[in-house]
């Protein structure tokens, strides 16, 4: 009898031991998700890129001649017409060389006159020569010695009307360099650039100096931006873009995309496309050289089902002991849809997949084609989802879940924190 007291004193001791411990032990909170509801909304995909707005047309005026700037008769926001006179370069070195060259002109006429004389003198006598030696009054070397003189004096006639012709044109040369030390506007337009001062000189023997940059016309303005190569198989000509520039913040200018240029551009192994888009300016608010921020409509949809890119991204977390936590469903079907979403992202709508708590907690996936994504929310192309049905988004922590390590430096890791932290996947 003492025996059996004793058997139920130990179990009676041993239960209670035991329901303390089950009842006011520590026990794993439970995993709560954050959904988020698919809607139906447009969806527009972006390409956002930095240019610079430039005029559609600018001219750099420069120069044919070297010398000493005289006067200038533009500046800077000139408004000049083509033909009319923006600088003059001082022509007293030119006219020198140009009295020069026609005094060498003049000397070149003077020996043509004395070498026809001469060949008239050495004519005549071969004319007589000729006559007497038929007469046997001379010989025939005589004859020979004076077709020679003939000859020569007749090459000598050709040679000075050859240096006739040379000093004419170095005399075309130097009026022509003269002519060009008035330099004219070859354009309608304005002045936007100024290079050079009065009294600066300027040497046009290697490159041509360049003295204004005029630009044709600021009405008709362009940006031009240079777009990476992940990005450019989506623009082509025609296309809308918007952009706003650090003058007017807040302000959107809009233009259409013009020319996408196939020239790449290698910067350090980055490779972008010139876009060039054109921009109407009738306010002249734009100005050359501002900085754009561009945003390119690359497409759009109205009116479709969109998820939240948080929801694409969710990933089922992992348990303690490096086992998923349960599903729901069979798994050899969930692995052939994850392979078939595999295969599926290099087709033209890339399969993904979603996650949906069923009403026991457990998280179902379901399987969907994606089409555009604004960076926030994508676009559903397949009809497993519906309008309204949730769609878990990420991991809603319970209170005091945050650990020490976690804390910013300086701040003990002993004590609950009071507020809740959400984690998006």
């Amino acid at each position: 009898m003492r025996r059996a007291i004793l058997i139920m004193s130990v179990l009676a001791v041993g239960l209670a031991i035991g329901g303390y411990v089950f009842f006011s032990g520590e026990r794993k909170a439970p995993v709560r998700y954050r959904s988020a509801a698919v809607e139906r909304g447009p969806v527009i995909s972006l390409v956002t890129a930095t240019g610079t707005i430039n005029p559609v047309v600018s001219v750099q005026v420069g120069t044919q001649v070297s010398g000493m700037i005289k006067s200038l008769h533009a500046d800077f926001n000139s408004v000049v017409k083509a033909g009319d006179i923006v600088a003059v370069i001082d022509p007293e070195p030119l006219r020198a060389r140009r009295d020069q060259a026609a005094s060498n002109l003049d000397m070149s006429k003077a020996n043509v006159a004395r070498a026809r004389t001469d060949l008239a003198q050495r004519k005549r006598e071969l004319d007589r020569v000729k006559s007497l030696v038929a007469q046997g009054f001379v010989s025939q070397n005589d004859v020979d010695v004076a077709t020679t003189n003939f000859q020569a004096a007749e090459a000598q006639m050709n040679v000075a009307g050859a240096q006739v012709k040379q000093a004419e044109a170095a005399l075309n040369a130097v009026e022509l360099d003269l002519k060009y030390t008035v330099i004219r506007s070859p354009v309608n337009g304005i002045v936007v650039a100024r290079n050079v001062e009065v009294g600066q000189t300027i040497a046009a023997s290697f490159a041509t100096p360049n003295l204004f940059l005029i630009a044709l016309d600021l009405t008709k303005m362009q940006v031009d931006t240079n777009v990476s190569e992940s990005d450019i198989g989506g623009i082509t000509e025609g296309k809308e873009a918007t952009f706003t520039v650090d003058a007017y913040p807040g302000y959107p200018f809009s233009g259409t995309i013009r020319q996408v240029r196939l020239a790449p551009i290698n910067v350090q192994n980055v490779v972008t496309y010139n876009v060039v888009v054109s921009v109407d300016n009738q306010d002249i608010r734009l100005k050359p050289g501002m900085t754009a921020n561009v945003s390119i409509v690359v497409a759009q949809r109205d009116a479709v089902l969109k998820v939240p890119n948080a929801a694409l991204r969710f990933t089922p977390p992992m348990a303690g002991q490096g086992d998923r936590v349960k599903l729901g469903g069979n798994p050899a079907k969930e692995k052939g849809a994850e392979l078939a979403a595999g295969a599926g992202r290099g087709a033209m709508a890339p399969s993904r997949t979603v996650w949906k708590q069923s009403p026991s907690g457990e998280l179902d996936p379901i399987h969907v084609q994606t089409g555009i994504s604004d960076g926030l929310a994508t676009e559903i192309l397949s009809e497993e989802l519906s309008e309204g049905a949730l769609v878990v988004v990420g991991i809603e922590r319970p209170k005091g879940d945050r650990g020490g390590s976690d804390l910013p430096p300086g701040f003990g890791g002993g004590g609950q924190r009071g507020s809740s932290r959400n984690r998006g996947m």
